[in-house]
């Protein structure tokens, strides 16, 4: 029998993953992983669902970038604040958005839900009152990009996570702001009606995934920039499964009837991370907050600042 042949037999008698265990008896999801990769939550207009053999692959994940990362007039394109990676790959496909319930991969948006989105959006451009009005990743309330609360997204940028567990709960630390979701093992939740950072999450084991149910998220974490908005009325599902020894499958589903037209649907695949999962020290650096609320007072003392030139 050829290699290839005995590699495939060995293959087929190992038969699906069993991941390894804890002391306790639960699914090991400890250590630390990356999500890191170009896709991200929507895939882009003209971007085909699925990359055929004869795709042009480069030029598709080129286009993708470009649209990520806009002409940086400082030439930091490719910088370390933005990192260019390629399209996820999951079950031997190439993944041009992590939604997957819907055709286009896309956001099911009401136009209620859209002009939500679209105001909070907008107010990052003209709102500039104090540190109340600004978003809650300027002020190092909460990761950016939606890194940390559910559905947990990939950031260009502070990859990591480190997943730890005990009998009673299961922490999940985001590289980008430091931040430390606690997932509570059993119960039920706190506050029925209460809000709190990140929502209230609790989970069990169903076999070998961890299912964590959220509800009750902070009005203030809403827009989740770039392209999200989730009420604080929202109700998500997160499923957990260790896959392989160094991939974790990661399934979720967003229910919001006063902002989607429908529940939708997500994957994503977060892999062994070899490097440590480097301290964000967001307050300690972050100085662009006072950045903004200055140029909003000089804004105020020369509105003639923000006129267009004349050409």
């Amino acid at each position: 029998m050829s290699l290839l042949g005995l590699t495939l037999a060995a293959a087929a008698q190992a038969g699906p993953y069993h991941p390894p265990h804890t002391s306790w008896g639960a699914p090991d999801l400890q250590g630390n992983w990356s999500n890191g990769s170009l896709t991200r939550l929507e895939r882009l207009p003209g971007v085909p669902a699925r990359i055929g053999k004869g795709d042009d692959v480069a030029a598709i994940e080129q286009k993708v970038f470009d649209n990520i990362v806009p002409d940086d007039p400082l030439g930091n394109r490719e910088a370390e604040w933005w990192v260019k990676g390629h399209l996820a790959v999951i079950d031997g496909e190439r993944r041009t958005s992590w939604i997957t319930s819907t055709p286009d991969g896309r956001v099911p948006y009401t136009p209620e839900g859209l002009a939500r989105r679209n105001a909070a959006r907008a107010r990052a451009f003209v709102d500039f009152d104090g540190p109340e009005s600004r978003n809650v990743s300027e002020r190092c309330l909460l990761p950016g990009f939606s890194v940390a609360s559910p559905p947990m997204q990939n950031s260009p940028n502070a990859l990591g996570y480190t997943i730890v567990q005990t009998p009673n709960a299961v922490a999940i630390v985001t590289e980008m702001n430091s931040e430390a979701r606690i997932i509570r093992l059993g119960g039920r939740h706190d506050a029925p009606g209460g809000h709190v950072w990140n929502g209230d999450s609790v989970a069990h084991w169903d076999h070998e995934t961890l299912v964590v149910d959220t509800v009750g998220f902070r009005p203030e974490e809403a827009f989740r920039a770039p392209i999200l908005y989730i009420g604080p009325d929202a109700h998500v599902v997160e499923r957990l499964t260790r896959v392989s020894r160094d991939e974790i499958r990661y399934a979720f589903t967003v229910d919001d009837p006063a902002n989607y037209r429908e529940p939708w649907s997500g994957e994503m695949v977060f892999r062994a991370q070899k490097a440590p999962v480097y301290e964000y020290a967001c307050h300690e650096g972050n100085s662009s907050l006072a950045g903004i609320l200055q140029g909003g007072r000089y804004i105020e003392k020369h509105p003639d600042a923000t006129a267009t030139p004349a050409h």
